[in-house]
């Protein structure tokens, strides 16, 4: 059994995957800088009430990972993320906010190697909860189990 300072942890985690899916997702479409976009959720998001949603307390150092690191892999995981998807279906049909997901799974999978296949890709199936009905959740499972067998064989 997961003891109360893991579950705490594991909350922190997700509540991070999903900011920083959020913070992606607002760099895409506004253009955000790295170190604003980081400040605007540190200082107003992560763990804040708004309109009256409170957000949970995150892993601010997780957060900021996989922010940056998708930032400056996007290049290489968006070939990874194009690479398995059919051959009549290209990245740029992805829509924005399905494109921060698989971009953040695929960087957890790349970059973060302490954190095992499984954990990553149910947490970001979560994440396609708050965004998506059942059918994306299936179309994530698949494309980041794809990607963790390349880049974790």
């Amino acid at each position: 059994m997961p003891s109360p300072k893991a579950k705490t942890r594991s909350k922190a985690r997700a509540a991070s995957r999903l900011a920083a899916v959020q913070a992606l997702y607002q760099r895409d479409m506004e253009g955000t800088a790295i170190p604003v976009l980081l400040h605007e959720f540190h200082q107003h998001r992560l763990g804040a009430t708004i309109e009256e949603v409170e957000y949970a307390d995150a892993d601010q150092a997780f957060f900021d990972d996989i922010v940056q690191g998708v930032d400056a892999r996007r290049d290489e995981i968006d070939r990874l993320i194009a690479s398995k998807l059919a051959d009549d279906w290209s990245f740029e049909r992805l829509d924005k906010p399905m494109r921060q997901i698989l971009r953040a799974g695929a960087y957890e999978l790349l970059g973060r190697k302490d954190v095992p296949v499984g954990a990553v890709i149910n947490e970001y199936l979560d994440v396609t909860d708050a965004f998506y009905d059942r059918r994306e959740k299936g179309f994530v499972n698949g494309l980041l189990d794809a990607i963790a067998k390349e880049v974790r064989a």
